[in-house]
């Protein structure tokens, strides 16, 4: 029986085969994963309806079951309309998940168009493609190496 919170088989497979600096994708329900991610990734799709499950829910799954060395989030162009708003709100809601999850891990913004080119990378293992609704809440995962 598994004693962390991710219990998705097929998930925790790929994760199991992944090694140090693989890439996961928590995708965002506009995120257009059928085309944008690695070239030997796999694509788990989460999206039951609109807003299940959420990027949250599925990172906060998936910190519990790997180390993760960097966590970064697509960064919003500066032309964007939405860049005058300033951070999208999720972005505090990783925040806290990464906290509750005992890391010192900031987020790290990657501008939109230089985001996907770090997703299209031979270590992109997975993308989890969610239902969330929330913009801008897309989050690549940097796998890290288990130190116990």
């Amino acid at each position: 029986m598994l004693k962390h919170q991710l219990i998705h088989p097929r998930i925790n497979e790929v994760l199991g085969r992944a090694g140090h600096h693989g890439l996961v994708l928590i995708a965002d329900g506009n995120y257009p994963a059928s085309h944008k991610r690695g070239p030997q990734s796999e694509l788990i799709c989460m999206n039951l309806s609109p807003g299940i499950i959420t990027c949250e829910q599925a990172l906060r799954a998936v910190l519990s079951a790997l180390p993760v060395d960097r966590i970064n989030t697509m960064g919003i162009p500066p032309n964007d309309p939405y860049a005058k708003k300033g951070e999208p709100p999720v972005w505090n809601d990783y925040r806290r998940v990464i906290a509750e999850a005992g890391l010192k891990l900031t987020l790290e913004p990657i501008l939109k168009w230089d985001f996907y080119q770090a997703v299209a990378s031979p270590d992109h293992v997975l993308t989890i493609q969610t239902g969330d609704q929330a913009l801008w809440a897309n989050v690549l995962l940097t796998i890290g190496c288990r130190e116990s």
